[in-house]
């Protein structure tokens, strides 16, 4: 196991129940993460809350069962402002984001009242009514994609379909010029691999294209929601600040698409994987927006949330929690473990099961923003492949694939099949 064992200091936490001492303190690298259902059923067999080390240098907690990351999620101590962790996050090397590369002033890293502020500025683009009238341009997006391939053969579906069609819509939205799209595809990737040496670059290079497109914006405004972003403005409030502009930017960019592309590519992978579910779906599609949220609830594709950080000292599921502590609530995790409607085994893809209460799109006031257009987008996508490709299978064994190595994303990085299309 991708585990190894820490000798308590004086002062240390407690250890979960259920844990023996000394406590293991669970290492989220790679290892973990290309086995992440199985290692997240153990640790909820073991307990609901384990000392983990996220990256190098930065330990803390991680939620893993349902109830328990419900009540972490909505917790009035644990907050996003990381101050009381920057003596630990400064010696590993992580405030350097905060600081210039784009990821301050924006709502997923920020607490009420500013978060509430942010939130409400933007939140009209994302609503389910906004997000439905683009669903002609989106299914025109997934048609274009599926003319491209050829009529048969072995592809990477990735860079074929599930990566081009959120990054295409997004970036359509943002009014961000084709001729970028490429770089902006590799700097979004980037973005949620901390752990990556070119990340810093990247987000950088990110954030500065940004800036110039939101100066570009607000000289020439078009129909896009950058241009809107720029114009927003609350009666009460005033309007997003240029860190705000330039970190909402960013984040709409990173999480409006990147945790898409992996949605797509998770639910795919999972379809392929039980034959009958793929052919159950396939001759019903009635059921696609059932099967999207047990696809959801299954193999999400936010793994874990940003961390949160003790504002004091707490007690989490039977755990000393000490100021300045961070926690990260396991969402894959949870969501697998999420009360089942008549029962089941919650480790089975039934995509006939009654919609659970999962928790993929979080819990509380930072509930994501765009899952009306992540449900969108997963919708469309699965009924023009599935209709439009009626032979589809891996080309390579499940176990050979590459996943995210590390960060709060889980999805595959390549996803090779064969296919014809119809």
């Amino acid at each position: 196991m991708d585990t190894h064992r820490q000798t308590p200091s004086a002062g240390a936490p407690p250890a979960a129940p259920g844990l023996d001492e000394p406590q293991e303190l669970v290492v989220m690298g790679p290892e973990f993460k290309a086995d992440a259902p199985r290692r997240y059923a153990e640790l909820r067999a073991r307990g609901p809350i384990h000392r983990a080390q996220f990256f190098p240098g930065i330990t803390g907690w991680v939620v893993v069962d349902y109830d328990l990351a419900r009540e972490a999620l909505t917790h009035p101590a644990l907050l996003k402002n990381p101050e009381p962790a920057a003596e630990m996050l400064e010696a590993a090397g992580f405030l350097g984001h905060k600081r210039g590369t784009g990821f301050g002033g924006q709502m997923l890293e920020a607490d009420p009242p500013e978060h509430t502020r942010l939130r409400r500025l933007v939140s009209g683009v994302f609503s389910r009514k906004a997000s439905a009238a683009m669903e002609p341009r989106i299914t025109e997006i997934a048609d274009a994609l599926i003319d491209a391939m050829p009529q048969s053969g072995e592809l990477d579906l990735v860079p074929a379909f599930t990566a081009p069609l959120p990054v295409t819509v997004i970036a359509e939205l943002l009014g961000i010029p084709e001729a970028d799209r490429q770089d902006f595809r590799r700097w979004t990737a980037l973005a949620f691999q901390v752990a990556h040496p070119e990340y810093a670059t990247a987000v950088a290079s990110l954030h500065g294209f940004l800036r110039q497109l939101v100066d570009d914006k607000r000289r020439a405004p078009g129909d896009d929601l950058l241009s809107a972003l720029v114009a927003a403005r609350d009666k009460d409030d005033g309007r997003l600040s240029e860190d705000e502009l330039a970190g909402t930017a960013a984040l709409l960019v990173i999480a409006g698409h990147e945790t898409t592309v992996n949605l797509l590519g998770n639910s795919v992978l999972a379809l392929l994987q039980h034959p009958d579910q793929l052919r159950l779906l396939r001759n019903d599609l009635r059921l696609l927006p059932d099967a999207i949220e047990e696809l959801l609830r299954y193999d999400t594709s936010v793994e874990r949330t940003t961390n949160r950080y003790a504002a004091e000292d707490l007690e989490l599921g039977g755990v000393h929690i000490p100021r300045g502590g961070i926690v990260a609530v396991a969402l894959a995790s949870a969501s697998r473990a999420a009360p089942l409607p008549g029962g089941g085994d919650p480790e089975t893809l039934d995509i006939t099961r009654p919609v659970t209460r999962h928790l993929s799109f979080g819990h509380g006031i930072h509930h994501c923003l765009g899952a009306p257009l992540a449900r969108l987008e997963a919708r469309v996508a699965l009924h023009t492949l599935l209709t439009r490709v009626p032979e589809l299978e891996l080309a390579v064994p499940a176990e050979s694939l590459d996943w995210f190595p590390a960060g709060m994303v889980r999805g595959v990085l390549s996803l090779p099949v064969r296919y014809r299309r119809g």
